[in-house]
């Protein structure tokens, strides 16, 4: 069963989303504020975040920077009412996946989690050519080496094992690694295709003039 951390100070609406989570098929562990849902990832290996942005004691957005800085890669929504672009630029920046702004509809919500869920627990190969993947600490080796990989990276190079040899358009890939289309464009995937090439210059990937990209193994 997928589980879900779940960060929110307000007692009632936290007590509804449990319900409406729970009924989903979700298993929820509900905190109401930041330094015990820190504590808690300590122990348990969460599928996925669901966090308010301003609680008690570390606020969502600092929680989750430093869970990202202790490369923490369990895939992140806010819950927030906030609206202007400097908070969703902070939330981003601290290794969000997604925003989804109070007040929301229920089925809106349930349909996101399940599209992240998706794109992160998608079946990865566990070895394609030198690389090997590793789902449980989420890291990826290549020629036995373990890479030191941003999360967007990490989430690039999976996707590219995913669909070894196979044409990667480019709209999947800003779809997977921008998950609500934020700061993506075709640049930005060229930055990190070259970024990979460079990390790894024997990794041929090949440019799919007018599609997308193509790991070729």
């Amino acid at each position: 069963m997928t589980k879900i951390l779940f960060l929110e100070d307000d007692h009632l609406f936290g007590e509804t989303l449990v319900d409406l989570l729970e009924e989903s098929g979700y298993e929820v562990e509900h905190f109401a504020n930041g330094q015990d849902a820190l504590d808690a990832t300590f122990n348990t290996k969460y599928d996925l975040y669901l966090l308010d942005i301003n609680v008690p004691l570390i606020d969502g957005i600092s929680l989750l920077h430093d869970l990202r800085k202790a490369d923490d890669k369990t895939p992140a929504i806010f819950l927030t009412s906030h609206k202007d672009k400097s908070m969703l630029e902070k939330g981003f920046l601290s290794g969000a996946d997604d925003f989804i702004t109070k007040p929301f509809d229920s089925d809106e919500l349930l349909w996101r989690l399940s599209a992240l869920l998706k794109r992160t627990q998608a079946t990865i190969p566990t070895v394609v050519g030198k690389l090997s993947h590793d789902l449980e600490h989420k890291s990826i080796s290549y020629n036995g080496e373990v890479l030191e990989l941003s999360k967007k990276e990490y989430d690039f190079l999976t996707l590219l094992m995913q669909h070894a040899n196979e044409n990667l358009p480019k709209e999947l890939i800003i779809d997977s690694l921008w998950s609500s289309g934020a700061g993506g464009s075709d640049g930005a995937v060229r930055v990190y295709v070259n970024r990979i090439k460079t990390l790894l210059p024997e990794l041929q990937i090949e440019n799919i003039r007018g599609i997308g990209y193509k790991l070729v193994c």
